[in-house]
């Protein structure tokens, strides 16, 4: 499972599609933060998306051959339509992860040149202009190709989500923070110079289709908000506390990390011990101990880094499995 938080700042990251055994995004702040999760929309609309592809996406619907984009082209409403698009999901999408390099530039290339042309009559799509964008920084990768795929999702500051075990994702810029649990199977596919599995990658996803849950927290106190995924692992606390003020941490029967994120601070241990917090420090915090924090002040020339909040972050074992 996963976290990610969304972090302040211009800075743009390019992440690998990969998968994990689990996997949770938050993020917050003030930039937008943009990722591909899942496959396409969700159950009533989820036909009409992929449809829209293989009708819009010529090159999509070239790969994946006559037989499966005609099944998903016929399939129709009904209660079990999730497990009925499956299969020709999963065919359509090992047909366009096992495309040899050739042919990925070629379709590539053919997307590239029709888009900008139809770019001087028309506005492109969001999923569109991702794709011109996503092959400037890595040409001739399956992993453009395959974002038609997924769903297209933007974050707000403040906002977080969380994905589930093997299910494809990929982040693409913005400035985050993560929250994993413990895992060691990472299954690359495209978007990244490292090694990629592709037979172990299609054959270990869940083809499930739908939205990711947007996650806004849940208040504990007023400096901090708590995200809590429907899994026991962990659940993120995300604290912004104004100069001169004080949050306390109570202690909780499992261990906790805290990362603080900008801003200067000092902390007291069980009303014992006093240190100095700053920007990049990473604590261990054991069972059963109470923290409490102060942000400070200090002067600066800068009067808006002068004034800014200590923001922090802490990971621990979700309450719910606690109680």
């Amino acid at each position: 499972m996963k976290l990610n938080f969304l972090h302040d700042g211009e800075f743009i990251v390019v992440f690998s599609l990969h998968f994990g055994l689990s996997a949770i995004p938050f993020r917050r702040r003030i930039v937008t933060f943009y990722a591909c999760f899942n496959f396409n929309s969700y159950i009533l609309y989820l036909l009409q998306d992929l449809k829209d592809v293989l009708q819009t996406v010529p090159e999509i619907e070239n790969i994946v051959g006559e037989a499966v984009a005609q099944a998903l082209m016929n399939a129709e409403l009904h209660e079990k339509i999730d497990a009925y698009v499956k299969s020709p999901l999963r065919s359509a999408f090992t047909q366009l992860m096992t495309l040899n390099k050739e042919a990925v530039a070629e379709a590539l290339s053919k997307i590239k040149k029709r888009l900008n042309e139809e770019n001087q009559i028309r506005t492109l799509t969001p999923k569109e202009q991702l794709a011109l964008r996503l092959e400037k920084q890595y040409p001739d990768d399956v992993g453009v190709l395959s974002a038609f795929f997924f769903n297209y999702i933007k974050l707000a500051p403040g906002e977080a989500l969380y994905l589930d075990a093997n299910e494809p994702h990929a982040y693409l810029y913005g400035e985050c923070v993560e929250c994993m649990a413990t895992s060691d199977n990472v299954v690359r596919a495209g978007l990244t110079p490292k090694y990629r599995d592709v037979e172990t990658l299609c054959s270990m996803l869940t083809y499930k289709q739908g939205l990711p849950e947007i996650l806004e927290g849940v208040p504990v106190d007023e400096f901090t908000s708590r995200y809590s995924p429907p899994f026991d692992e962990f659940e993120v606390d995300r604290c912004i506390l104004p100069s001169s003020g004080t949050v306390t941490f109570p202690a909780v029967p499992g261990p906790s990390i805290f990362l603080v994120l900008y801003g200067k601070g000092v902390m007291t241990v069980n009303n014992e011990s006093i240190s100095s917090l700053q920007q990049g420090d990473v604590l261990f915090v054991p069972a059963y101990t109470q923290l409490e924090i102060s942000s400070i002040i200090e002067a600066d020339r800068d009067a808006d880094k002068a004034c800014s909040p200590l923001h922090l972050y802490r990971a621990g074992v979700n309450s719910k499995a606690l109680e």
